[in-house]
């Protein structure tokens, strides 16, 4: 039998996992939204929700894979109890994986164009409508968008040929370093604007009237789901490391630990485009378009704007090469614990089947751009993001919390001891934290998801939104149809 691959040093483990955690979200959704909704009387309220729903599910994920030593392909067969149908549900994490590399593997080579186009200066001096048309002219070329997203499979692929130790982690661990590099540059050139500092105050003051304004469940809601959504939990992309983690280290400390270089990373990206925005007079925005046309105006007109539109856009590269190399190693793993195939030949296969299974959403943006499956001027990229974000995270997130916990799944004293195995902070073994995890947080989760659901087709007809509806219900019927089962009882 193939020995395990380890981590060669607990650095390597946080910035991976890290790596994986941070993408697209923290940079151009997070600044944006905490502007919206009260600067820091928001940061306040999503770094409770950061540490009550996102750090739990985090560990729950790491136990799982320390625990059974597998990727999810076999690790809850290897420690569900027997006669149980646990192992079924290693579905949502082969299929979330797919499907989010099928959207986000185009999106990473977005950046590392637009890196390009920084760096041999085709970006200088353009007007805003030049700018605007850039973006479009790219998403309208459907050679042009298939050889990057081709180049983003190319390298992660050739990342993970080498290994864990001499490709995952080292790779990773330079990306990194270099990421978190760029952007402590990038934020401080940023505050040193004219005009930045009413930029921070919009970002960082507390303004409780904007809570007021929105509604204090609206700006609860939207910190917990960026909480929830930003550690990339719920399809096994953090399981895989912790199959890879030695029993060193308790898994409280190693969890906060990625959590705080996640957080570091979306406030430091806060510094970086609020107060750009605010010296150049631009409204913040969110989305593809705050990254591929509100920057780019700024830095078409800062000086030196070349040199730090280059910077940005590598440093988004990072981010964004990162995640796919994690979720590749979390998809060579389902063939390396479930065929018994070894890491080449898996490469292999996958770097075909990911590049075939891109290009809808690579078409869907000129070829392909009359399919709007979500409605009008929604792309195949959406349903792709909805099916993954809207759908299998929180129901993966659910699966995870839930099996740790019952009995009939893995079990919660099995979980305990195995996140407190190895030295550092210890989970307590209060009855309070069992009932949480038992009862209150698949409930948050549950909350998240339905309102997920209502909020992207509550402004659909009637019949339309109560049929997604009845289908998030029936999802979730078939989760706890599952988890609720008792164990098969042994035929004599």
């Amino acid at each position: 039998m193939r020995e395990r691959e380890t981590f060669g040093s607990r650095l390597g483990f946080w910035l991976v996992s890290a790596g994986c955690a941070i993408g697209l979200g923290n940079v151009w959704k997070f600044p944006y939204i905490c502007g919206q909704y009260g600067g820091a009387a928001f940061i306040i309220i999503y770094l409770v929700f950061l540490v009550v729903l996102g750090l739990p599910i985090l560990i729950c994920e790491f136990a799982v894979g320390r625990g059974s030593g597998k990727g999810m392909g076999k690790a809850f067969e290897q420690l569900e109890t027997k006669g149980t149908s646990w192992h079924h549900l290693k579905w949502i994490s082969v299929l979330g994986s797919y499907l989010l590399m099928m959207f986000y593997a185009m999106v990473g080579g977005w950046m590392l164009y637009y890196a390009y186009k920084m760096a041999s200066g085709q970006m200088a001096n353009l007007s805003s409508e030049q700018v605007t048309m850039t973006f479009n002219n790219m998403l309208g070329d459907a050679p042009l968008l298939t050889g990057w997203m081709i180049a983003t499979v190319l390298l992660s692929f050739a990342v993970c040929t080498m290994g864990l130790q001499n490709g995952v982690e080292k790779i990773t661990k330079i990306m990194m370093s270099m990421l978190i590099m760029l952007i402590v540059v990038l934020a401080i050139h940023s505050l040193v604007l004219p005009g930045a500092m009413e930029g921070v105050k919009y970002y960082l003051i507390p303004d409780f009237s904007l809570v007021r304004e929105r509604g204090i469940g609206v700006v609860v809601y939207a910190a917990m789901s960026q909480a929830f959504f930003t550690l990339s939990i719920g399809i096994g992309a953090m399981e895989i490391f912790g199959s890879y983690l030695k029993r060193e280290r308790s898994m409280l400390g190693e969890a906060t630990g990625i959590i705080l270089l996640d957080t570091f990373v979306a406030l430091m990206a806060g510094f970086i485009i609020i107060p750009a925005c605010f010296a150049y007079g631009v409204q913040p925005d969110a989305g593809p378009s705050l990254l591929f046309i509100t920057l780019p105006n700024i830095f078409s007109s800062m000086n030196g704007g070349r040199i730090w539109g280059t910077c940005f856009f590598v440093f988004m590269s990072f981010a964004a090469l990162s995640t796919v190399i994690a979720v590749f190693e979390n998809i060579i793993s389902f063939y390396m614990d479930m065929a018994g195939w070894g890491r080449k030949k898996a490469v292999g296969i996958n770097i075909v089947l990911i590049i075939l299974l891109s290009l809808p959403a690579v078409l869907g943006f000129n070829v392909l751009s009359g399919i709007q499956p979500l409605g009008q001027g929604s792309t195949i990229m959406d349903v792709e993001d909805f099916l993954v974000s809207y759908n299998l995270l929180p129901l993966g997130s659910m699966v995870f919390v839930l099996f740790c916990v019952k009995k009939n799944g893995w079990g919660y004293e099995n979980f305990l001891a195995e996140v407190n195995t190895g030295e550092g902070k210890k989970l307590s073994a209060s009855g309070v934290l069992q009932i949480y995890m038992t009862y209150l947080l698949p409930l948050i989760i549950v909350i998240v998801y339905l309102k997920g659901y209502y909020d992207m087709f509550k402004g659909k007809e009637i019949p339309i939104l109560i049929g997604w509806m009845i289908f998030a219900v029936a999802l979730l019927a078939v989760i706890f149809g599952v988890t609720l089962r008792k164990p098969r009882e042994k035929v004599m």
